[in-house]
């Protein structure tokens, strides 16, 4: 049986393997957050889902957009590590986007979906052929 694949839009953050961010989930996007542990007997990682509005999503994805600029041009030596998070020139709309997303992505555990999931494997650290998909998984 094929699975649906969905496109995972950010990636927020990343321990071998996706943990946060924001990806497609039937059809609309939801902000995803892992509840993995460490100390966990299984090897699951369940995932917190829950939609985001669309001003939220765009909003995201413009500052994913910056980050993503600042990860290609680290990668390709046309910046140093100090300026991480962002290139200089896009500093001050990075942190407009930051004010006007705080406490916007916010997973509420008792409205969330819960769902394992199993994302497209990646090697390159740049992932210049995004997207990056997911596909969503029933818990046993």
């Amino acid at each position: 049986m094929d699975r649906k694949l969905d496109i995972v839009h950010t990636v927020t953050d990343w321990y071998d393997g996706p943990r946060s961010g924001i990806a497609d989930y039937q059809g609309s996007p939801y902000l995803y957050q892992s509840e993995y542990l460490d100390t966990s007997p299984s090897d699951m990682d369940a995932f917190l889902l829950i939609p985001i509005d669309q001003d939220v999503f765009q909003l995201a994805l413009e500052d994913w957009a910056i980050w993503r600029r600042w990860e290609i041009a680290f990668h390709s030596g046309e910046t140093a590590p100090e300026t991480h998070p962002v290139l200089p020139e896009d500093r001050k709309r990075h942190e407009e986007l930051q004010r006007l997303l705080d406490g916007r992505l916010v997973i509420d555990p008792n409205r969330a979906v819960r769902k394992a999931a199993k994302f497209q494997d990646r090697n390159d650290p740049v992932w210049n052929d995004y997207p990056l998909t997911v596909c969503w998984l029933d818990i046993p």
